[in-house]
């Protein structure tokens, strides 16, 4: 790991491949740069490859004081700037998936291609009483987590977020160790995140500028609200396609490793 100085904040970082097209990898809330695991040492067989942890999470600076999404974003760009990797395939899942496409919106000169999977932007289904319900449902459980982890529980919110939101009773048992720590040691951003009133409202007009290769994925397996949340996002970009990974859910890079570097190669070949 490498440690990189952007806007005032140490950004820990790993950088592997020699020759190809740069590939960038966002990771989502909870994790780290180890979510790329199972997928990033094959693209870089091909690729120059950058995965990192976000600020806030694991090697990376926490600052002080309530973050912003938008911070995230200045950091993405700031990283590709710094490494000369522009423009770069940029491969994004779930709040890793809002700051891709907010780079995308903000400054759509630092991506070759965008790969985004289940951006969480719950706010865009306010008005389908189809899924009021469901996410209803969910921000109660959100809203449960949060409130543990406002009480300094960072141990147990991070259980119940694997078991009440994530992944299923029973789950966190069945992690390693290490994920589990994982989970723990970012577990307060995760709450700053929550308190942020910015990051999961997103406009979607300000992708109508975006013309670059785009590809948009979802899983089967996943929550029913994020394939109509797949579909919004979809509309805004001009010319994005629609994948969905059958038997996978939010993290298929994790589940279905080959089926993903697959569909990611096969995407990045194309342009």
């Amino acid at each position: 790991m490498t440690t990189v100085q952007v806007n005032g904040v140490h950004l820990r970082y790993a950088a592997a491949g020699s020759g190809g097209p740069p590939v960038v990898f966002v990771h989502g809330s909870w994790g780290d740069h180890h979510n790329w695991d199972l997928v990033a040492p094959e693209v870089a067989l091909s690729n120059r490859v950058v995965t990192y942890d976000r600020r806030g999470h694991s090697e990376s600076e926490r600052p002080d004081g309530q973050g912003s999404v938008h911070e995230d974003v200045a950091d993405l760009a700031a990283l590709i700037e710094a490494l000369d990797f522009a423009p770069a395939h940029l491969v994004g899942n779930s709040f890793g998936a809002i700051i891709s496409l907010r780079l995308a919106a903000a400054r759509p000169e630092l991506i070759r291609t965008l790969f985004v999977h289940e951006p969480p932007l719950f706010p865009l289904l306010a008005g389908n009483p189809e899924m009021a319900p469901i996410l209803d449902a969910v921000r109660q459980r959100i809203g449960g987590v949060v409130q543990r982890l406002q009480d300094g529980d960072m141990t147990g919110g991070a259980r119940q977020f694997v078991e009440e939101v994530a992944l299923g009773p029973g789950a966190w048992a069945q992690l390693p160790p290490q994920v589990q720590q994982t989970f723990i040691t970012n577990a307060p951003t995760f709450l700053d995140e929550s308190l942020d009133p910015d990051a999961l409202n997103f406009d979607l007009s300000t992708l109508s500028g975006f013309d670059r290769p785009t590809l948009i994925s979802q899983g089967d397996q996943s929550p029913p609200m994020f394939g109509p949340i797949v579909e919004l996002v979809a509309k805004a970009l001009p010319g994005a396609s629609r994948h969905t990974f059958h038997g996978a859910g939010h993290v298929p890079h994790m589940t279905h490793p080959a089926d993903y570097l697959e569909t990611l190669s096969s995407f990045t070949r194309e342009t």
